[in-house]
C-alpha cells in the first residue's frame, strides 16, 4: 500500500525524495506580465492540498489561494498589480485592490475617504502599497516537522507625523492545511499615532456560491446602511450573482467560541463533499468583523474582516471614540489563524462552535 508523505517521519521521508520541493516548500519568484511587471512572490505549497501566494511588494499580503486545485478567494479584475500603480487618494486604492486571501487595510486608518483635521485620507490606507524590506525565508526542520515561515518589515511613515513599522510573520508547514499571520506592530516615532487595522479577507467562487454560508462567533452584528439593514436577518445567507446589485455591509461585534477564540468561516456544504475557510483571532486584538457581501455579477465576493475598529472614517472613530491609538514607543501584536475545513463532519463541528445567539440592531455606532 502506497503511504502519503505524511505519514512517514523526517528520516523516512529525506531517503525517498531527491529535492525537499517534492514535498512542498516556498518558491521564489518575479511576475512578469502586464500591470503586476516586476512583482516579487512567493509561491507557497505545504504538500497537503494548500496553494498559496504571498507578495513581499504588496506588505506581505496574500493573494492567490486554493486547495487541491479548487479556488478558495475573490480576484478582483485588478489582479495583482504593481505597487507603483497604487494611488491612495480618494476612491484610488480600487484600482490596484486585488483582493485574494488577504488584502490588509491601516495601518492608521481604514474605512471610508474623508478628510482627518488636517489630513486627506483615501480609502483603507496606504499600507497594501508599500513593499516589504527584510525580508527573510526561515524555512526550516523544527524536529520531524518541516516549517515554512516567510517574514519581514513594513513601514507607514510620513515626515513630521506617525512613523509605525509592522514586523509580520506568515507560517505554515509541509502537511497542513493552515497558515497563520502575525503582526508585530512598534510606534518608532515620538508621538501617540492612530493604529487601526483590518483584515480584507475575500471568499470567492466556487467557495462562494448560493448554498455558501457564513458562520461567526457574533454576539451582535449591525447593519452599515439602509440597503443592509433590509438584508440584516440574511447576512449569512448567499444567492448566485444578481444584475444590478449594491453591496452590503455589516459590523459583527465578536466574541469568543468553547475555545476562547473569535471565529468566522465560509462554508460550502455541497463543494467536494463539503468545504470551508475558517479564521480564528483574539477578540481582544480584533473586536470586531466587517463583512462586505457583493452577490454582484463579476464582482462576486463576500469579505470577511477582523478588525481593531469598526470599518469606518477615522474622524469619525475619533469622534465616537474608537480610534485605536498606538504612544510612542509602545507596541501591538495581532495574530490571525487560517484553517481550510474538509467533509461534512469539520464543517459540522465548526458551524456547532459558532452556534449562539446573534443580536440584530440598527447601526448606531457612528
Amino acid at each position: 500500500m502506497s503511504q502519503s508523505a505524511c505519514d512517514l517521519d523526517r528520516g523516512a521521508r529525506l531517503q525517498r525524495v531527491g529535492n525537499l520541493a517534492q514535498l512542498g516548500g516556498t518558491r521564489h519568484v518575479i511576475l512578469n506580465d502586464g500591470a503586476a511587471k516586476g512583482i516579487a512572490a512567493i509561491d507557497v505549497d505545504t504538500g497537503a492540498g494548500l496553494r498559496f501566494t504571498i507578495l513581499p511588494d504588496r506588505g506581505l499580503d496574500i493573494s492567490l489561494c486554493s486547495y487541491q486545485g479548487t479556488n478558495l478567494v475573490f480576484l478582483t479584475s485588478n489582479g495583482e498589480v504593481n505597487p507603483a500603480f497604487f494611488d491612495a487618494a480618494g476612491l484610488g486604492w480600487l484600482h490596484t485592490f486585488f483582493a485574494g486571501l488577504l488584502t490588509t487595510c491601516g495601518l492608521t486608518t481604514l474605512g471610508s475617504p474623508g478628510r482627518d483635521g488636517d489630513v486627506e485620507l483615501g480609502l483603507h490606507g496606504r499600507y497594501n502599497g508599500l513593499p516589504a524590506r527584510r525580508v527573510q525565508d526561515r524555512s526550516r526542520w523544527e524536529g520531524e516537522r518541516y516549517l515554512i515561515e516567510v517574514s519581514g518589515v513594513v513601514e507607514e511613515t510620513r515626515l513630521f507625523d506617525h512613523s509605525l513599522e509592522l514586523t509580520r510573520t506568515i507560517r505554515t508547514a509541509i502537511g497542513s492545511r493552515s497558515l497563520s499571520v502575525h503582526d508585530r506592530i512598534v510606534n518608532t516615532g515620538y508621538r501617540s499615532s492612530p493604529c487601526a487595522i483590518l483584515y480584507h479577507v475575500n471568499a470567492g467562487f466556487p467557495l462562494l456560491d448560493q448554498d455558501s454560508l457564513l458562520a461567526l462567533t457574533a454576539a451582535r452584528t449591525e447593519a452599515h446602511d439602509e440597503i443592509s439593514q433590509a438584508a440584516l436577518a440574511d447576512f449569512g445567507r448567499f444567492t448566485a450573482p444578481l444584475p444590478g446589485c449594491a453591496e452590503q455591509n455589516f459590523l459583527h461585534q465578536m466574541t469568543v467560541g468553547p475555545d476562547g477564540k473569535a471565529h468566522a468561516g465560509m462554508l460550502n456544504p455541497t463543494l467536494a463533499g463539503g468545504l470551508g475557510l475558517a479564521l480564528s483571532f483574539d477578540p481582544r486584538q480584533l473586536p470586531f468583523l466587517n463583512e462586505w457581501k457583493m452577490m454582484g455579477q463579476r464582482d462576486y465576493v463576500v469579505g470577511i474582516e477582523p478588525c481593531n475598529a469598526p470599518c469606518a472614517n477615522r474622524a469619525e472613530l475619533r469622534r465616537v471614540g474608537l480610534l485605536p491609538l498606538l504612544e510612542p514607543g509602545a507596541a501591538r501584536e495581532f495574530d490571525l489563524e487560517f484553517q481550510v475545513l474538509v467533509g461534512s463532519a469539520e464543517l459540522a463541528a465548526f458551524r456547532q462552535q459558532c452556534a449562539r445567539p446573534t443580536v440584530f440592531e440598527r447601526f448606531t455606532a457612528l
